[in-house]
């Protein structure tokens, strides 16, 4: 409990009438007698009146509080939470509202001002912006009560256990199943190759038609039917993607609200989006994590779920990046072969261990390293060079640079495929890759 600014605001006018008055006496003037007097007993009064609406106000019940708060919630973007009142009070109280949010959490409109009336219920509404994902639980909510008089305002702490979990932004994808995907593809920048070829799975049997292949007649269809009858052909759907996700201290920079870990993790579920919607399989592979996850590969779109639900919570550690270890792993699970998609942000000093570890990779499974490159280092690179300290950066930008073009023309040599894309491009440049090998029946 503590005083309301009406108390206070009396408390200064009868502390100022009384050094007022005692400074003029001090100085001899006239003072009427009685005026000491008036002022000691308004200020007794005064008190009087604030311990008895201190009895009143603690008597009062504290109001019933309800949070809405949503299930889930995503990465980066607003939400509303809505917050419901009842109460038993005679008479209208407008209450200030204070909904103690777990570390995280952006907010605004808080705290809030609500004016209850009898007998009905009040609502209010603030804005939740979450800045991390993860598991996150509400405990309290504070509501300061006005007392009869108006003299004090009272803190009461009303347990209100919640909680809710923060996914990556990904509410883009769902929005995006109401749409053609061609169409949904496009929107995000992403360029659909032109199909070479044939694909490799067989779909059906059908009359031959002008500009068909030769190499599609089903001579034996064809013999029993007394007509050419074409094979048709399909993009292969029984494909297998398993996501190699680095945790580790590389994947900690930052060129903006997100870290290079989070752009990486929406990378990977947007590929994995477009990847169960073509009908293949989707799994996951963690390393340099606190406890490394794996998720075997499984077609079907509620997958998706799944691979929300074990990535949510998942952040990034100090550790170093043990490619062998992870290589190791992976390979004593995954014994089909399938397209392993390792994303990382490499170094020079990854350069052996990291060649040695894709190389046993790739004797069972296709392997595409994505890599990730600070935007910073483009920034530095195209800026203009006017003074010695620019000068200096801009030549450790291109010697890094340079060393992490030869990193990947090493890997290229050996046969692995190396993609190189800022973090906010990763995941329309791998879909684009992804699509393209579908096209082209690899």
């Amino acid at each position: 409990m503590k005083p309301s600014r009406l108390m206070l605001a009396w408390l200064l006018v009868l502390l100022a009438c009384g050094i007022v008055s005692g400074t003029l006496q001090a100085l001899e003037f006239a003072v009427p007698a009685n005026l000491m007097a008036i002022n000691w007993g308004l200020l007794l009064a005064l008190l009087a009146l604030a311990l008895l609406d201190a009895a009143r106000v603690n008597r009062l019940p504290s109001p019933r509080l309800k949070r809405q708060l949503p299930g889930s919630l995503a990465l980066g973007r607003w939400s509303e939470v809505q917050l419901t009142l009842e109460h038993d009070f005679p008479q209208p109280l407008n209450v200030q509202i204070f909904d103690h949010l777990p570390p995280g959490l952006g907010f605004e409109h808080l705290p809030l001002t609500v004016e209850l009336q009898p007998g009905r219920h009040s609502q209010a509404s603030y804005r939740l912006r979450p800045l991390k994902r993860g598991h996150f639980s509400f405990e309290l909510c504070e509501i300061n009560l006005p007392s009869p008089l108006g003299l004090w305002s009272d803190r009461r702490l009303l347990e209100r256990p919640d909680a809710t979990r923060v996914y990556p932004d990904f509410a883009r994808l769902y929005g995006g199943q109401l749409l053609a995907v061609d169409n949904w593809l496009s929107q995000l920048g992403v360029r659909q190759k032109q199909r070479r070829g044939l694909g490799l799975e067989f779909h059906q049997l059908r009359e031959f038609r002008e500009g068909d292949s030769l190499r599609q007649i089903d001579w034996k269809a064809t013999a029993r039917q007394r007509t050419p009858i074409a094979r048709e052909y399909q993009d292969e759907r029984d494909q297998q993607i398993i996501f190699m996700l680095d945790c580790g201290r590389h994947m900690r920079s930052q060129d903006d609200e997100l870290s290079h870990f989070d752009h990486a993790l929406n990378a990977c579920l947007l590929l994995s989006y477009v990847a169960l919607r073509q009908g293949d399989a989707v799994g996951l592979s963690t390393f340099a994590s606190e406890q490394p996850r794996y998720l075997a590969p499984i077609k079907g779109t509620s997958h998706l779920n799944t691979l929300l639900n074990a990535v949510y919570d998942l952040n990034s550690t100090q550790r170093s990046a043990d490619y062998q270890a992870a290589a190791s792993q992976l390979l004593a699970r995954q014994k089909r072969r399938a397209l392993v998609v390792l994303v990382t942000n490499l170094r020079e000093e990854d350069d052996d261990e990291l060649l040695a570890a894709v190389k046993r990779l790739s004797q069972q499974h296709q392997v595409l390293v994505a890599s990730l490159r600070e935007g910073v280092l483009d920034s530095l690179r195209q800026s203009p060079v006017q003074t010695l300290p620019e000068a200096l950066a801009y030549c450790g930008t291109v010697d890094y640079l340079n060393a992490r073009a030869e990193l990947h023309e090493r890997l290229n040599a050996h046969g692995v495929w190396v993609m190189d894309a800022r973090p906010d491009e990763l995941g329309a440049d791998l879909v684009t890759r992804y699509l393209g090998w579908k096209r082209t029946g690899r």
